[in-house]
């Protein structure tokens, strides 16, 4: 019997701490795999324009950035002045750019439509800025954290993942900028390289 209690009270203990973990530990996925094509590009999601699209709907021929984005971390603070150079990148090599907002637990914390809203125009952003309202997508992207870049080609294949550059405390002092050279090799034909980084920002508010 004391045997069997040493085996069984183990178990019950970590089964009762993973049933208090936050959700942001339960809700995590595996990554997208370079090559994996991108996953419901059927699902419609609200812009802050009141349109609703999909993800199919903003590919263009060349591919489809998509970048897991939010109103209240500070690191896409650091980063938001890079946004709208890289979407206009994006556009004239022919590659749909959307951002989509996954952080579903604090949607009356800063996250709301309204909110994003407010942030899309004060930034004047030059690209779709969605509700991920469930963190549905995100969670099938294994997107991790606010920013997390996943850049598709024109087959819907990742050919790029990771961080926008290796500097976001200032865009003057980037030595690699990773998203907008992989979108230009990408463009061009070429070979991406590094194709995957570390994504560093603030962990998504995943649904409660």
């Amino acid at each position: 019997m004391k045997k069997y209690l040493l085996l069984v009270i183990p178990v019950l203990l970590a089964v009762c701490l993973y049933a208090f973990l936050p959700v942001e530990e339960k809700v995590k996925k595996d990554e997208l795999a370079l090559g994996d094509s991108a996953p419901l590009t059927d699902v419609e999601v609200q812009d802050v324009s009141g349109e609703t699209l999909t993800l199919q709907e903003v590919a263009k021929e060349n591919g489809l950035l998509v970048n897991f984005s939010c109103n209240t971390c500070p690191w896409v603070a650091k980063w938001e002045d890079r946004y709208n150079p890289i979407a206009n990148i994006a556009e004239k090599r022919d590659i749909g750019v959307v951002a989509l907002n996954p952080n579903a637990s604090y949607r009356d914390k800063g996250e709301s439509m309204q909110d994003m809203q407010q942030r899309a125009q004060k930034s004047e952003y030059q690209f779709y800025y969605a509700l991920d309202k469930n963190a549905k997508i995100a969670q099938a992207f294994g997107a991790s954290h606010t920013p997390h870049i996943f850049l598709f080609n024109g087959d819907m294949e990742l050919v790029y993942k990771g961080a926008i550059d290796d500097n976001a405390a200032s865009a003057e002092q980037v030595e690699q900028p990773y998203l907008k050279n992989a979108i230009k090799d990408l463009a061009a034909g070429k070979e991406i390289d590094p194709k995957a980084t570390k994504s560093l920002g603030c962990t998504i508010k995943w649904p409660r």
